[in-house]
């Protein structure tokens, strides 16, 4: 599997973050303690993660849109999402391009947010066990990939408050793939339907106070 652009550069560095192990918090945390590590990038994380990659960086990228954030933050931050759940519901390889790969910030910086989240992560972890596993394998994933790139293109709709729910939503997905449990999954589908219902609504009522002050205007 190459899932990265220039992925033979990274030499040992490869290989270390290969051999972590454990769950997302546990991963997280190490490569955060990495003093060898000036700044840690997405392409870090992904080699950290190994075949669990596309849950990893699916929640990594969800995450932020849980919360209000600044206008043009779900574009920046959706991007990744579809592109990374479009290779799931296609069952590829998890890949991305350097662009996306190379993003990195400092290891304080890093520290300190996983410092931040590793705590609810690691409660959210605590919850979640194997079950239901024909949930989290193919043909199901496949269907798991194409719900999380539906809220994944809603995320980047500038929908007022539209990308909370979606986002809660793909967070329960990717849950589910990394601890391979199909009940997250389950949640995560009841959650996408909500999604769904609640960001047409907002877009019939914004569409019908559009009509309405236009034929207020012509009249």
């Amino acid at each position: 599997m190459e899932p990265i652009d220039g992925e033979r550069e990274n030499g040992p560095r490869e290989g270390r973050a290969r051999r972590l192990g454990g769950r997302l918090s546990e991963i997280l945390t190490s490569i955060a303690g990495d003093e060898s590590l000036d700044r840690v990038s997405v392409a870090d994380i992904f080699r950290a993660m190994g075949d669990r990659a596309f849950g990893a960086l699916i929640l990594i990228f969800a995450l932020p849109n849980i919360v209000p954030t600044p206008p043009g933050t779900s574009a920046l931050t959706g991007a990744p999402l579809v592109f990374l759940s479009a290779q799931l519901m296609l069952g590829q390889s998890p890949w991305l391009p350097k662009i996306i790969a190379n993003r990195s910030m400092t290891r304080a910086d890093f520290a300190s947010i996983v410092i931040r989240i590793s705590p609810w992560l690691a409660r959210g972890e605590r919850m979640l066990r194997p079950r239901l596993s024909f949930l989290v394998y193919p043909p199901v994933e496949y269907l798991t990939g194409l719900l999380c790139l539906i809220l994944s293109i809603i995320l980047i709709l500038p929908i007022p408050l539209g990308n909370i729910l979606p986002a809660i939503a793909i967070c329960l997905f990717s849950f589910g793939i990394l601890e391979r449990d199909g009940f997250c999954v389950l949640l995560g589908t009841f959650m996408f339907a909500l999604s769904v219902t609640v960001v047409a609504g907002v877009l019939v009522a914004l569409i019908k106070g559009f009509i309405l002050l236009l034929t207020a205007t012509i009249i």
